[in-house]
């Protein structure tokens, strides 16, 4: 029947001594589509991120520049009227009518001016070919992006020179200071001296309540943990907070992606560029990570034994690799053209390329060649793993080309790979 007023009056009408005519269900609210899901977390202290970040600000770049056999610091930015004018004004940076650019003498003091002068008008950052030594200056460097009010607490320098007189990494020495410097103003309102005395109870009631948020992956929080046990034991020397104690969420076993073989040829195929090409055929010939192909120097390629050196790899290792005949032919190409000085692959402006160009060289290449797949660079890494395991290369063998310093970490590719899966028939085929 039709949803009318008079339709129902009729059917009252008609049913009359017969039937109650209930009409209730004609008038429900719409039903509304259930969300995906929803965490209802606990305590909400800390749940949100306690570091509030700056409005963003354009950017003033440094990079080394020499002229006339001096060294110099170029700064390079996009045209913004209230930089030139800072830059004008400035008693670091000078203006060098010759090379068209502003300049600032090759010193941290230099630079540590520079900042005071652009507080709140740029933020600096640092070319990939630029190193700094002095640890007091990248700490502000890195802390340009967050909001600094009354109750700011900075990352204790000691903390720092600590991680950089042990040799870590610059990239450790960065996460560990940004994972630091969150927990510190966490608890901003107990105070420097507070914190430095605070138990594993208070330890593990921060770290349950980023848990219990769902906003942090377990590796994050994991490194977290790791970055306050070195500041408790290692700096402020409070051995007896063992932080094995706190409670550390499980992480998750996830299979990498990986492309097939087809995929990476499409891919690698529809790169016309011939150094692009040669970058991501490095990344799945020899198994490397962004940042070994931006390390390589032209003398890491020695042709005459097949073999690639990896200097420096993740943890500092160095190690060989294969080197794949196309490949080789790619890059004796790719040299005759180019002609790279000190870096295997240097940007238009020379020092090293950059990581975030390889990711987009690999992107646009990715979307060129039709491949839904959800991919980065790292992928093909992955690829190059499962593959050699395909085509039954030893596991021992494929740990030593990754630079793998536990095999746990290398069998994860066997439960990527479809070697042997293949013979092996499901009981559905067989009813």
């Amino acid at each position: 029947m039709h949803h009318t007023p008079q339709a129902i009056e009729m059917t009252y009408t008609h049913f009359q001594g017969l039937a109650r005519v209930d009409v209730r269900y004609l008038h429900r609210p719409r039903r509304l589509r259930p969300a995906a899901g929803l965490v209802v977390t606990g305590s909400r202290q800390h749940a949100s991120e306690p570091l509030e970040k700056v409005p963003v600000r354009p950017v003033v770049r440094l990079q080394p520049l020499e002229q006339e056999g001096k060294a110099l610091i170029q700064l390079s930015f996009q045209f913004n009227r209230d930089i030139y004018e800072c830059l004008w004004r400035s008693r670091t940076a000078t203006w060098a009518p010759a090379l068209r650019c502003f300049t600032l003498p090759p010193d941290s003091a230099s630079i540590h001016a520079l900042l005071s002068e652009l507080e709140g008008v740029a933020q600096v950052w640092l070319a990939q070919t630029m190193k700094v030594s002095d640890i007091g200056l990248l700490a502000r460097l890195w802390e340009q992006t967050y909001k600094k009010g009354a109750d700011y607490m900075a990352c204790p320098l000691p903390y720092l020179e600590k991680l950089l007189l042990l040799n870590y990494s610059m990239s450790t020495i960065r996460t560990y200071h940004s994972l630091l410097l969150r927990f510190l103003n966490a608890h901003k309102a107990s105070g420097q001296q507070a914190i430095q005395h605070f138990t594993e109870a208070e330890i593990n009631g921060y770290y349950r309540n980023m848990v219990q948020s769902r906003q942090y992956s377990c590796s994050f929080v994991n490194q977290s943990i790791n970055a306050i046990k070195f500041y408790y034991q290692r700096v402020l020397g409070r051995h007896e907070v063992q932080l094995n104690q706190v409670e550390r969420p499980e992480k998750p076993e996830r299979l990498p992606v990986v492309l097939s073989k087809q995929e990476v040829a499409r891919i690698l195929s529809v790169t016309e560029n011939l150094k692009h090409r040669c970058m991501l055929q490095l990344l799945y010939a020899g198994g490397l990570r962004i940042s070994e192909v931006i390390n390589l120097r032209i003398t890491d390629v020695q042709s005459g034994r097949n073999l690639l050196l990896i200097r420096g790899g993740k943890g500092k290792k160095d190690r060989t690799t294969l080197l794949s005949q196309k490949l080789l032919e790619s890059l004796r190409a790719y040299y005759k053209v180019y002609r790279p000085k000190v870096w295997l692959f240097e940007g238009q402006t020379g020092g090293q390329y950059t990581v975030e160009s390889i990711r987009s060289v690999f992107r646009a290449s990715k979307e060129k060649a039709g491949v839904l797949v959800k991919a980065t660079p790292h992928t093909l890494r992955h690829s190059f793993a499962t593959h050699l395991l395909e085509q039954g290369t030893d596991l021992r063998y494929i740990q030593a080309l990754l630079g793998h310093r536990n095999s746990k970490t290398t069998e994860i590719y066997t439960h990527v790979t479809s070697h042997s899966l293949e013979k092996i028939v499901s009981p559905l085929d067989n009813l």
